[in-house]
């Protein structure tokens, strides 16, 4: 099999505007929320910051009547020059806040690597625009995959993300924070922004493209940022979604990641699609301890077919969509507070909104349980589970 390479088809040619932070920053005369699209976290998926571009060139041609604020940002700005997803260290798993607190505190970012530094300064703006905000602040983060994909939405399930997600027409993968550390996404989820991801296709893929472009205009409408009338290059940014996303399941969730490292030497088998069906017993994939096969019923998501990365693939099923009613409803009547009353789940002793599962007691009910009632999974150690109740995960927080 021919891997693909690190460096993405759909690059930023010298035609393209430099490389700077902020794309674009519009302001609307009216009051209204604040829409942030970041385009570009890892280096080799240009196609969030080529959709913005455009977006921008078309909303500074027509000038429509804009509510509230719409930034354009640039993820991480020299691994974009060098066209590789990072340079040192995965941007996207850097947003942890012992993390951040060294960036931002106790080092030089002159002395800093790369991604370092571009954290920092991505931070910096992010802040920036957060305490100009008067209203909400809805924030995307625009992605790609290695493989042929289906555009879909990742996100932290808040009540308010999953609002916000649910206004895209296209497949919700539920669960998959749980399994990467760090993200920017899931830091600012933490400081109660609406934030979701948007992963729009493959990365060389023109149609990836197309619907990061097609997302940005859906949000931009939804939020009634702009009016969906007001421009002709609206009409029917929903509808090009819908149709990319036509037969998937709304909504999935992930039954397992597959971890890789370089010592594995993990070869992905060739040809697979994000949300193939698979089955028990499927080959997917080598490594330096033989055949990797399948033991679940499912569909395969993010098959890696790039030479870097940390994620050989995830397993998801079809979730049924009235559990999220079940989830609003339990939340609304802050259950959650009651959990350690189940068989087997006890408070941490020391960390305050954690809680210790008994996989051995509490086995029949813990994950799918506990989901609904806004926690997230934070580590296993033998028969023990670590869950956090995710902050602003009620209604009204």
């Amino acid at each position: 099999m021919t891997r693909e390479p690190e460096r993405a088809a759909a690059t930023l040619t010298e035609e393209d505007e430099p490389l700077r932070r902020i794309i674009g920053h519009l302001t609307g005369d009216q009051p209204g929320p604040t829409l942030i699209c970041i385009g570009g976290v890892h280096g080799n998926e240009p196609a969030g910051v080529r959709a913005l571009r455009r977006v921008f060139q078309t909303l500074e041609a027509n000038r429509p009547p804009l509510r509230g604020q719409f930034v354009g940002l640039v993820g991480n700005i020299a691994a974009l020059a060098a066209q590789r997803r990072y340079l040192d260290r995965d941007l996207n798993r850097r947003w942890l806040p012992k993390t951040l607190d060294k960036l931002v505190d106790g080092l030089d970012p002159a002395a800093t690597l790369p991604e370092d530094r571009e954290c920092c300064e991505l931070l910096a703006e992010l802040d920036r625009l957060f305490q100009k905000s008067a209203g909400d602040v809805f924030i995307i983060d625009l992605h790609t995959t290695s493989g042929e994909s289906t555009p879909f939405v990742v996100m932290g399930d808040t009540l308010r993300n999953r609002e916000f997600a649910l206004k895209f027409p296209l497949p919700l993968v539920l669960g998959l924070e749980e399994y990467l550390d760090g993200t920017i996404s899931e830091y600012l989820t933490s400081r109660g922004h609406v934030t979701i991801t948007v992963e729009t296709g493959q990365h060389d893929s023109p149609a990836a493209v197309d619907h990061a472009e097609a997302a940005i205009w859906t949000a931009l409408t939804s939020l009634g940022i702009i009016e969906r009338r007001s421009d002709p290059n609206v009409i029917g940014s929903a509808k090009r979604l819908a149709q990319a996303a036509d037969s998937l399941p709304r909504i999935l969730e992930v039954l397992y990641r597959h971890p890789v490292s370089k010592r594995d030497a993990f070869r992905m088998e060739p040809g697979f699609l994000n949300f193939q069906p698979i089955q028990p017993g499927h080959l997917l994939a080598r490594d330096r301890t033989g055949e990797v096969r399948s033991r679940w019923q499912g569909r395969i998501l993010m098959p890696l077919y790039q030479e870097l990365g940390e994620d050989g693939f995830f397993i998801v099923r079809e979730f049924t969509p009235a559990w999220l009613k079940v989830s609003a409803l339990l939340r609304h009547l802050r259950l959650d507070a009651m959990a350690h009353w189940l068989p087997g789940i006890s408070r941490h002793p020391t960390r305050p909104g954690t809680f210790v599962v008994d996989r051995k007691i509490a086995r029949w009910y813990t994950t799918e349980l506990l989901h609904l009632l806004g926690f997230r999974r934070r580590r296993a150690v033998g028969d023990v589970i670590l869950v956090s109740r995710r902050r602003h995960s009620r209604p009204g927080r």
